[in-house]
């Protein structure tokens, strides 16, 4: 079966094509980051008007890089949410409107589920369960994924998301957008240990976060004239020491041996190589995404609409819905089956 995936959730506009049998054939991103940066953030009515324009074309490209024709692709798969309604529904009508000319049958897929399941797509994969650490810019959430469809909520951030306090962060030092990926380049020539950041909610029980108080902390050294790659770096490395305190008490929860780092943020190289020491360290193992995949891909979105369809699921109405506000962890109790 030959999926094609569409993926319109926020500033990024992909598609990409996944067989069943021969893995990923086709993916093509187109970042929005020159549109946005201008106002300092996404601007939604200005994603959903690129989104439009940008569909066309790599909807040709990847059949074009897959080398085949639109009638050779089987069923189509498209990020239904959450995320930004404008966005959302350019991709679902698209999708829909495809699917009805072709003859094919479509599903929503949530945007959260694809990033969980996307190292799915490498050839060394996680087996269930595993325990999934989803870190991006709007998300940070430890769950616990005991097979498709079936997720538990163990914890997540009270207020900021980890990625929004690099974004943020970043910002205070005047990094431009997006900062994040700027900030770790800046974390590489400055001291790790020169300022001594709080690790939010470590000493207390659970699994949330917070790091609101560490963007504060960040705001205030910056105030006092510290160097700004010796703040970056002892940021960077409070929010990897913060995450990996929580992702080994989930492990010893759970006694899962697989963990999963999915989002923009598990692209972070740091990060990485704690988790991989941290887990060979338990005897168990780390996966991720190559970096590509890591940030809104159209690929992850192909996959899990392949699983999905595979198990009879789609959707039956004519029309579309999408759901900017949807919480990963009511597909267990609607789409389980």
């Amino acid at each position: 079966m030959r999926v094609l995936g569409i993926e319109t959730s926020c500033d990024e506009t992909a598609i990409a094509i996944y067989d069943t049998s021969c893995g990923l054939l086709a993916n093509q991103i187109h970042s929005q980051t020159d549109v946005h940066a201008r106002y300092g953030g996404v601007v939604p009515e200005l994603a959903a008007r690129d989104h439009v324009r940008k569909l066309p074309l790599l909807f040709r490209a990847a059949l074009s890089e897959a080398n085949l024709r639109r009638d050779q692709i089987d069923a189509i798969g498209y990020t239904a949410g959450p995320g930004l309604q404008g966005a959302l529904m350019t991709g679902a009508a698209f999708a829909k409107g495809l699917a009805r000319a072709l003859g094919r049958p479509a599903l929503g897929v949530h945007h959260l589920e694809g990033h969980v399941l996307a190292p799915l797509l490498e050839e060394e994969r996680p087996q269930f369960p595993f325990l999934a650490v989803l870190v991006s810019g709007g998300h940070t959430q430890l769950i616990a994924v005991k097979a498709l469809g079936d997720y538990t909520l163990l914890g997540e951030s009270i207020d900021d998301a980890v990625g929004e306090a690099f974004d943020k962060s970043a910002k205070l030092m005047g990094l431009g957008y997006p900062g994040g990926a700027a900030l770790s380049e800046l974390a590489q020539r400055g001291r790790r240990d020169a300022i001594r950041f709080p690790r939010p909610m470590v000493d207390r029980p659970g699994l949330d976060f917070s790091f609101s108080g560490l963007k504060t902390a960040v705001a205030l050294a910056i105030a006092t004239g510290g160097d700004h790659a010796d703040i970056a770096a002892s940021f960077e490395q409070a929010v990897i020491d913060t995450l990996a305190i929580k992702i080994g008490r989930a492990l010893e929860q759970t006694g899962y041996r697989h963990v999963v780092l999915a989002g923009g943020v598990a692209a972070n190289r740091p990060l990485r190589l704690r988790l991989k020491q941290m887990m060979d360290e338990r005897g168990g193992q780390v996966f991720y995404p190559p970096p590509i995949l890591c940030t809104d891909n159209a690929a992850m979105i192909a996959l899990v609409a392949a699983l999905r369809l595979e198990r009879g699921e789609l959707d039956e109405a004519a029309g579309f819905e999408v759901r900017p506000r949807w919480p990963l962890v009511s597909l267990s109790h609607s789409l389980a089956g």
